[in-house]
C-alpha cells in the first residue's frame, strides 16, 4: 500500500478544536500491546467505531458519526487513512446525496482488509488534517478477540 498521496497542509483549525460537539483527548496515556501500535491522542477531533457486520462484508459501509461529520466539509474530496506507517487512500463522501450519510467510500474494504478487521475490533479515528480538498485520520486499531488464555474459561 505505501504512501500513495499525500495531504499536506495547516490541519485541523483551532475553532473546531474548541467545538464541544465532538470528542477530544485529554491526559493522553501510551500503552503498548503485543507489537500493535498505540499513541496518546493529540488533543485533535477524533471518533471511535465498533466494527460490525455492516462495516464488513458485504456491505463494507464505514458512515462518520454525526459529530464529526459536523466539522467535515460537505463534498466529495479524497480522504487518507494512515495506520502502522502505511497510507491508504479513499474518498470521503461528504456530499448528503439521497440522504445517505457522510462516509468513507468503497476504498474502506481494502483497509478493512488489508488490516484484517473482524466484527468487535474497535478502531480510533484522530483528524489530524482538515481541509477542503483532503482529509487526513490516524488510526488505531483494538483487536476484540478474546485471548485464548480465557476462551477457555467461557466454555464451562
Amino acid at each position: 500500500i505505501g504512501a500513495v498521496g499525500s495531504c499536506s497542509g495547516k490541519g485541523v483549525e483551532d475553532a473546531q478544536l474548541k467545538d464541544p460537539q465532538f470528542q477530544t483527548a485529554s491526559k493522553p496515556t501510551v500503552i503498548e500491546v503485543q507489537g500493535d501500535e498505540f499513541w496518546p491522542l493529540s488533543g485533535k477531533p477524533y471518533f471511535n467505531a465498533i466494527i460490525s457486520k455492516s462495516q464488513l462484508k458485504p456491505m463494507n459501509l464505514m458512515i462518520l458519526p454525526a459529530e464529526m461529520r459536523r466539522i467535515l466539509p460537505s463534498k466529495t474530496i479524497p480522504a487518507f487513512l494512515v495506520y502502522k506507517g502505511k497510507e491508504w487512500e479513499m474518498v470521503y463522501l461528504g456530499e448528503d446525496f439521497q440522504k445517505r450519510n457522510k462516509r468513507f467510500g468503497s476504498e474502506w474494504k481494502t483497509f478493512a482488509i488489508d488490516n484484517k478487521l473482524k466484527v468487535g475490533d474497535a478502531c480510533v479515528f484522530e483528524l489530524m488534517e482538515c481541509r477542503n480538498d483532503c482529509l487526513k485520520f490516524r488510526v488505531q486499531i483494538l483487536r476484540g478477540d478474546i485471548p485464548s488464555k480465557f476462551e477457555d474459561n467461557t466454555n464451562d
